[in-house]
């Protein structure tokens, strides 16, 4: 991504429906391009961002966040492409783990991502709030 990309992006992530009132994109954004452990990837397609992706490791694992296809574009393989890309980004930097999150009622999405050989991990997903108010239920 560059960052005259960031408003696009951002767009796409209100119109897939991956952002939540309160996770601050902007932040979000600004926080995986700081270092060299996370990246934003983008799917684009004549000048129009149509896909991205948020990929990080942590010397361990790697997560992905922020997976997005434009609604008008799906089922065209962007999924498929972009959690492609995260895969050889993790690959590069000698990470043999990937991971996500997925809200317990998605299960369109849960059913995309079996077709891509995730599976449940049987494991719990704990959170806790630091550095200011517990500002929603993510």
């Amino acid at each position: 991504m560059r960052d005259a990309d960031a408003e696009a992006v951002i767009g796409l992530w209100h119109a897939a429906g991956v952002s939540r009132p309160w996770n601050d994109p902007r932040k979000d954004l600004a926080l995986a391009r700081r270092g060299a452990h996370a990246a934003v990837l983008v799917a684009e397609a004549e000048g129009r961002i149509l896909a991205t992706c948020m990929v990080g490791e942590d010397g361990h694992r790697g997560w992905v966040y922020y997976v997005a296809v434009d609604p008008g574009c799906r089922g065209q393989g962007y999924g498929r492409a972009i959690m492609a890309a995260a895969e050889r980004w993790l690959v590069a930097r000698g990470v043999w783990k990937m991971q996500l999150l997925v809200r317990a009622d998605n299960a369109a999405v849960q059913d995309f991502y079996a077709h891509l050989g995730f599976g449940e991990s049987r494991t719990v997903c704990l959170q806790k709030w630091i550095g200011e108010e517990e500002p929603g239920s993510d």
